[in-house]
């Protein structure tokens, strides 16, 4: 797939109507070339000649000429138009692309926001804090945000980061203990590690 086809899947348009930086262009270049060679072939077989049938013919090079020449100029202002079409919807769509994560936000914000001007004591503060906790992470996980697994899961390298480590006799392969902090994908593309503390079996163990 050219880079033309796979610019007109992103944006939805019809192949046939972006076709014009390629081979249209270059057969348009070739055949006005052609055409030029032509009238300056007729025009030289002919120098000094007059007749009415030698004259016609210089006139209808001339004007295919001047219509492929037309022709030329408005499939580049036509491709020329795409482009900058193409790169204002590419723009556009990397500016909007959270909207719909952002629109869930919003909702967050507003209970935080009543969260600190209700009343109350300590426990309702804590209670309504963790309510909105809540609410937080249901907005993630709709958007394609997982915790990365970790206490009591196979130390893995490529999603978890281990800060510390420990000997431990009961474990015969490096184990995370304690998470510090949690990790998170988008989808399966890690965010970011957890941050852990891992427990390895002692050395020498024939465990």
């Amino acid at each position: 797939m050219n880079e033309t086809k796979m610019r007109s899947d992103a944006i939805g348009e019809s192949p046939d109507e972006l076709e014009l930086d390629g081979a249209e262009s270059e057969d348009l270049d070739e055949a006005m070339a052609e055409a030029v060679a032509a009238v300056e072939e007729v025009e030289g077989r002919h120098e000094g000649d007059e007749g009415s049938e030698v004259s016609q013919e210089v006139l209808d090079l001339r004007q295919e000429v001047r219509e492929l020449r037309e022709r030329s100029v408005r499939t580049l202002a036509d491709f020329e138009n795409y482009r900058k079409r193409s790169e204002r919807e590419r723009g556009d769509l990397r500016r909007y692309a959270l909207t719909e994560a952002m629109r869930e936000m919003l909702s967050v914000v507003d209970n935080f926001e009543r969260a600190l001007t209700a009343g109350g004591g300590f426990d309702d503060l804590k209670q309504g804090v963790e309510m909105i906790l809540r609410q937080m992470k249901d907005v993630l996980r709709r958007q394609g945000v997982e915790e990365v697994p970790a206490e009591g899961e196979p130390f893995d390298p490529s999603v978890h980061e281990a800060v510390s480590r420990r000997e431990d006799p009961a474990v015969v392969e490096p184990v995370v203990v304690k998470e510090m902090q949690k990790g998170y994908r988008l989808h399966e593309r890690l965010l970011r590690p957890s941050i852990v503390e891992v427990a390895v079996p002692i050395e020498g163990s024939e465990n």
